[in-house]
């Protein structure tokens, strides 16, 4: 009797709730996603720098951009930024680092040539579906 008891409580005041969020809907717009798939320090640093740039970038719905990173034996890491699943970015970082700014805004002007080419690309009259 508790557990019924408790089922309907709970039901009722879900029920509620989701009443309530329904008549304050409000569109939100989503940006472009970021992924992390990196696995040490300087990856997670270049990571985060990288995404609070992209944070700026105007025009980035549908973009999804993925951050991985390889390691390579005896030699560090390397870096690879994908832009919708196409390799965009890579870059090979030693075992003590080095200047990651540089990195970061030379990956992110690399996304946003990559991402000027496929709008480009999606809107030029002068390509047809056929190829002729």
């Amino acid at each position: 009797m508790k557990h019924i008891l408790c089922m309907l409580i709970l039901f009722g005041l879900c029920s509620t709730s989701i009443a309530k969020t329904s008549k304050q809907t409000e569109e939100v717009e989503l940006g472009g996603l970021v992924m992390d798939q990196s696995i040490s320090r300087f990856g997670y640093q270049f990571y985060y720098d990288f995404s609070q740039l992209w944070r700026e970038l105007p025009n980035t719905s549908g973009v999804n951009i993925t951050i991985k990173e390889t390691v390579l034996p005896r030699a560090g890491t390397r870096l690879d930024v994908r832009m919708n699943r196409r390799l965009v970015y890579s870059t090979a970082m030693g075992r003590r680092g080095g200047p990651m700014d540089e990195r970061v805004e030379a990956a992110l002007f690399a996304v946003m040539d990559a991402m000027a080419s496929d709008r480009y690309q999606q809107g030029s009259p002068d390509l047809a579906e056929s190829g002729w």
